[in-house]
């Protein structure tokens, strides 16, 4: 990827982000598009761990939900600004990350998948049985930012909608800049080379073990991003959060858009989040529906959607 690729696929990332408001006829619809904001930040981070390293994580939402009780327990008990929070809930995912990734990072395969599972699993266990903290599966309330009476004092009046689409945006731009960049740097080119095959890369000097830790530092804090802002979005959390069918969530998205592409993972995340939206008038067969879709597209486009049809187009000639 070239430096006018990087800034032409943020550019298009950027239009689509300014041009969709003018097609929303409620400001349900800006609740959706930072929805699908907040889901494509955390598919970024498995782009890095899964797309770039070839590393596998079945338990990611365990970081999400680190990074949204952080934004409810932090102001609470610690007296830290809900912003602030979100940088303390990166910091514990991240540390957290560094520990158990150096012994479950030298397993490969299904091992690794069952373990990063074990890891999802204990940490939304953890978040459902500490009523007393947590609230159990109750949930809690997440305060709010306070950041709107600040821009109506600055004479710039939008709805909590319109606030948290442009916030979810904003911070999607720059994690996308920054997955982007970390892809033509020498860790990047170092991870890619992991993907390719570890002893390969082993054999030609790069620190197997170092990268592919790196990795998945990166993308838990994506995750952990992503769980701060859809807690204070929402204005309340449960441990669903950090659920399995989470981990799953993420992962498919990636899948289908793209796993190694940026966009294509934004493209997935788009998808996923607005197909149960479209599919409520099917009732029941709500998921039926979705999986066909999803069996359909590995079948035909194994590479995920964005790769599979960019690379049509260029097969033509287009």
């Amino acid at each position: 990827m070239t430096a006018k690729q990087k800034w032409i696929q943020l550019g298009i990332l950027a239009v689509i982000m300014l041009a969709l408001p003018a097609f929303f006829p409620s400001g349900y619809y800006y609740r959706v598009g930072a929805l699908i904001y907040v889901n494509a930040l955390s598919v970024i981070g498995l782009v890095v761990l899964i797309g770039y390293a070839g590393q596998i994580s079945l338990g990611h939402a365990g970081f999400a939900g680190i990074g949204a009780y952080a934004c409810a327990l932090a102001p609470e008990h610690l007296g830290l600004h809900p912003a602030l929070a979100v940088l303390l809930g990166a910091g514990v995912s991240a540390l957290m990350a560094l520990l158990i990734g150096r012994p479950i990072l030298r397993l490969k395969g299904y091992y690794l998948a069952v373990a990063t599972l074990g890891f999802g699993i204990l940490v939304s266990m953890v978040l459902s049985n500490e009523r007393s903290l947590t609230g159990g599966p109750d949930g809690m309330a997440v305060p709010d930012i306070g950041l709107r009476p600040l821009l109506r004092d600055m004479g710039l009046r939008v709805s909590g909608g319109e606030f948290w689409y442009a916030a979810s945006a904003l911070v999607l731009l720059l994690g996308a800049w920054i997955a982007l960049n970390l892809h033509q740097s020498a860790t990047g080119r170092a991870m890619r080379a992991l993907h390719g095959s570890e002893t390969a890369a082993r054999t030609v000097g790069i620190d197997v073990a170092r990268f592919k830790l790196q990795a998945f530092v990166i993308s838990a804090v994506y995750a952990s991003v992503a769980g701060s802002l859809l807690a204070l979005q929402n204005g309340f959390i449960t441990p669903d959060v950090a659920g399995f069918m989470h981990s799953v969530e993420m992962v498919t998205m990636a899948v289908l858009g793209g796993v190694g592409s940026v966009l294509g993972a934004t493209l997935g995340a788009a998808i996923l989040t607005l197909l149960p939206q479209v599919l409520t008038v099917l009732a029941d067969y709500e998921q039926l529906v979705l999986g066909f879709v999803m069996i359909l597209v590995m079948i035909f486009l194994p590479l995920g959607l964005l790769p599979s049809i960019t690379a049509r187009f260029r097969g033509r000639g287009v």
